[in-house]
């Protein structure tokens, strides 16, 4: 028997995944979860990023997307109740900051991201 499968719920898609909880040896574990982020969702999240990137200054600098992308999760993760640590880097030269990665995230959870950002852009006179 595989070791891991993965089912969609959508039609015959239940089913079959019903089937196989069924046929499973006991003591099995069985994982129910949402669907993680796509790639339109990845796509507007990136974009959004890329406005911010291309018109936002922050700590009086102009700075890529790959550093407001960690910016902007590290302040949602927060203004969510999650954690973000700053540790001592490995390498003895500064911090370095430890959050949430968009890859682990569900599709309900970057749309949230998306919001929380527009409402930063707001605030920050960048919509």
């Amino acid at each position: 028997m595989a070791e891991r499968r993965v089912f969609f719920c959508n039609g015959a898609g239940r089913q079959s995944a019903c089937n196989f909880i069924a046929s499973v040896p006991e003591g099995w574990r069985v994982t129910v979860e949402p669907p993680r982020r796509n790639l339109d969702i990845n796509a507007a999240l990136h974009a959004k990023i890329g406005e911010i990137a291309a018109r936002a200054v922050w700590a009086g600098k102009r700075w890529d997307i790959e550093v407001w992308k960690r910016l902007l999760v590290a302040a949602w993760t927060r203004a969510n109740g999650g954690p973000v640590v700053m540790l001592p880097a490995l390498d003895g030269a500064g911090v370095d900051i430890v959050f949430r990665r968009t890859s682990t995230m569900t599709q309900a959870e970057v749309r949230d991201l998306l919001g929380f950002i527009e409402a930063w852009e707001a605030e920050n006179g960048y919509s």
